[in-house]
């Protein structure tokens, strides 16, 4: 299935169930069959609401109906609802929905307030999210595989901002960079 028609039939399956009536039938359903009049009684709503409601859960495949006399007798489609459940909500389904999502959006944002046109840093940022996307930003000016002693790495940060301490220490802390105990050695982590 296609990321535009599964994101489709995810938005019709949650807005089947984003009502508290909605979902009272269904808890209704899971327990017997009814008609919409029984519904509209047990609710306490008027029929056509009722209808309403079962209209947009049988769209959704949720639910179904069968004629007794005058009557549509409408049950829970439980197999269909635990499939649909399954197939829409696996977790490794999930985050193919968000592939045509930019998720870089952010990181350019914060990059883009926080340099100067060259390059360098305005400022190191305060909050946790914005000096992450600002350390992986400066993390890029890092070869990996190569092996860097202290001197050449404060000279790389350098050009970014004055207090290389601070941006170094920052690398490490946030798994960007790793050294050898000694600090002789540097070296970029490789990002999965």
């Amino acid at each position: 299935m296609e990321n535009t028609d599964k994101l489709a039939e995810l938005t019709a399956f949650f807005k089947a169930l984003a009502d508290a009536n909605r979902l009272k039938i269904i808890g209704l359903l899971a327990q017997q069959e009814y008609t919409v009049e029984q519904l509209a009684a047990i609710l306490n709503l008027r029929a056509s609401t009722v209808s309403h409601h079962l209209s947009r859960l049988t769209k959704a495949g949720l639910v179904s109906a069968r004629a007794e006399g005058y009557y549509s007798v409408y049950r829970l489609e439980t197999d269909a609802l635990e499939e649909m459940a399954r197939r829409l909500l696996a977790r490794d389904e999930l985050p193919s929905i968000a592939v045509d999502v930019d998720v870089d959006a952010y990181d350019r944002k914060v990059i883009h307030n926080f340099t100067n046109p060259e390059g360098s840093l305005k400022s190191i940022p305060a909050q946790q999210k914005k000096l992450e996307a600002i350390l992986r930003y400066i993390s890029t000016a890092f070869k990996p595989n190569k092996r860097y002693n202290e001197k050449e790495i404060n000279a790389i940060l350098e050009r970014f901002h004055e207090d290389t301490t601070t941006l170094r220490r920052a690398l490490i802390d946030y798994r960007l960079l790793d050294r050898v105990r000694s600090g002789d050695e540097y070296w970029l982590i490789e990002q999965d």
